[in-house]
């Protein structure tokens, strides 16, 4: 062993190694992340098109444009937060710092975000929309990837790692539908009068900071990273290595990329749908709390879901769920608001079982890449992962605003055509049923079962030992 390599192990020895046991504080904190997270980031998947189009002046075409460019933006980001993060480690741990440090610039730059660039017009009212929205993308970055890193390094029990899965989709829930709650009052409210919303959307996102900034405060305080790593700081030869040939993230990211283009097709149009289609706005916050409120029923039984029936079934038959509420949204009668809710609501359940089946599944490999290599690298895996993520998120908020651009629609009018209208709806159900369908064809392919993890799991834990002198490699399982 290398000089090099026995002062890493012995940094990351410093640090607990206990891998179980987490209590609810752990769980709550974990929550917290992700409500504060969302706090920016679907602010601006729920809000930020109807802000550029209806206050800022912004053509739908030109947003769609820019969702796709700063997006794709993001996800480069992303990897180079994981790049970051492989290579970071401090007395609080390798993920806890970018929490204290980050949570600030990330929550002011989500408020200049929806500030900004209504103080403008024209074409320097569309740049510093480009910028401000560039700046929290990369500021999101450097906080997000940590935080979805850390599931992995906190325990590697598989029912421990969907309860925090759970927990975080409960999270996330929570502030979004916190938002429909607040923002879609103000966008009824202040229909025609783009001033008076620009100074309630500052005062709101203002607001949104000050909670955000104590949920983060929380996380840091409850979170421990007690998963032990060989290797603190990550080389990039070792980051590429352990990408190149884990065909369960690859797998993992296909689908994924697939599936949340649908997904944030529907988020970005779903204030549109409510407000244009059915007639009033503040339908978003029964569509919301149908859509996301299914997560508080589906995922306390995600646990269950894993140790019945495993995370890949329970992927795909969620999926298939999704794919028969986005049709039925398309197809429902606009005149009878009750029928493409219920559509809503069964969306929401497919939502909530795939999204929290793909971060229990997300922290699967960064295990398959540490069996295969020998060392941990949570910032990169999960990076590349959320780099498709927000590929989806760019692929889908763009197509969603192209497509109700296709379809005439005008920023600010009293009234939309039925064209117009009709493609809000296509948005909000077939090209999220068509890339469902799409993602749970590939994900088809996924390769790690729940007996092939626990086995690979062992066998790095008999590895580790042998490598600490505590035993050999006799009796370890083979995957």
């Amino acid at each position: 062993m290398s000089a090099a390599s026995a002062t890493s192990r012995a940094v990351v020895s410093a640090a607990p190694t206990k891998s179980g046991g987490l209590r609810l504080p752990q769980f709550l904190g974990y929550a917290a992340g992700d409500a504060a997270n969302n706090l920016a980031f679907s602010m601006t998947s729920m809000f930020l098109l109807l802000y550029y189009t209806d206050v800022v002046g912004i053509a739908a075409g030109a947003a769609g444009t820019l969702f796709l460019v700063v997006r794709i933006w993001d996800a480069f980001a992303d990897m180079f937060a994981g790049r970051v993060v492989d290579r970071t480690m401090t007395r609080w741990g390798k993920f806890r710092p970018f929490f204290l440090f980050g949570a600030a610039p990330l929550l002011l730059l989500s408020v200049a975000t929806f500030t900004v660039p209504g103080l403008a017009s024209g074409r320097t009212a569309l740049v510093l929309a480009y910028v401000t929205y560039a700046a929290l993308g990369l500021a999101y970055s450097l906080v997000n990837i940590p935080y979805g890193s850390l599931a992995s390094a906190m325990t590697q029990q598989p029912e421990e790692r969907g309860k925090l899965a759970s927990f975080r989709m409960i999270g996330t829930a929570t502030t979004i539908i916190m938002l429909a709650f607040v923002v879609a009052p103000q966008i009824q409210r202040f229909k025609g009068h783009p001033d008076r919303f620009q100074h309630s959307l500052l005062i709101t996102t203002l607001g949104f900071a000050v909670v955000g900034f104590a949920l983060y405060m929380f996380l840091f305080r409850t979170s421990r990273e007690r998963v032990e790593r060989d290797v603190a700081h990550v080389s990039m030869r070792q980051s590429l290595q352990t990408l190149k040939g884990n065909k369960p993230l690859l797998m993992l990211c296909l689908s994924s990329l697939a599936f949340l283009t649908g997904m944030f097709s529907l988020q970005t149009v779903q204030a549109f749908y409510a407000r244009d289609v059915l007639g009033d706005a503040n339908y978003i916050i029964i569509l919301t709390v149908l859509s996301t409120g299914a997560i508080f029923v589906v995922a306390p039984l995600i646990p269950r879901i894993v140790r019945t029936m495993g995370k890949k079934k329970g992927f795909i038959g969620f999926g298939a769920i999704g794919v028969l509420a986005g049709v039925g949204i398309s197809l429902a009668p606009a005149s009878i608001p009750a029928i493409p809710m219920v559509f809503f609501g069964l969306m929401g359940v497919s939502v909530a079982g795939v999204n929290t089946l793909m971060w229990a599944l997300e922290a699967d490999t960064v295990e398959y890449g540490e069996w295969k290599t020998g060392v941990r690298t949570e910032g990169i895996t999960y990076a590349l992962f959320s780099f498709t993520r927000k590929l989806g998120q760019a692929v889908g908020g763009a197509m969603a605003a192209f497509a109700i651009g296709f379809g005439g629609y005008v920023g600010g009018a009293a009234h939309q055509s039925q064209r117009a209208l009709d493609w809000i709806g296509h948005s909000a159900g077939l090209i999220p049923a068509l890339f469902t369908l799409i993602g749970i064809a590939i994900f088809l392919a996924y390769p790690l079962t729940e007996k092939t993890f626990a086995a690979m799991v062992a066998e790095t834990k008999v590895r580790r030992a042998a490598a600490h002198g505590e035993g050999d490699l006799d009796g370890g399982a083979q995957a």
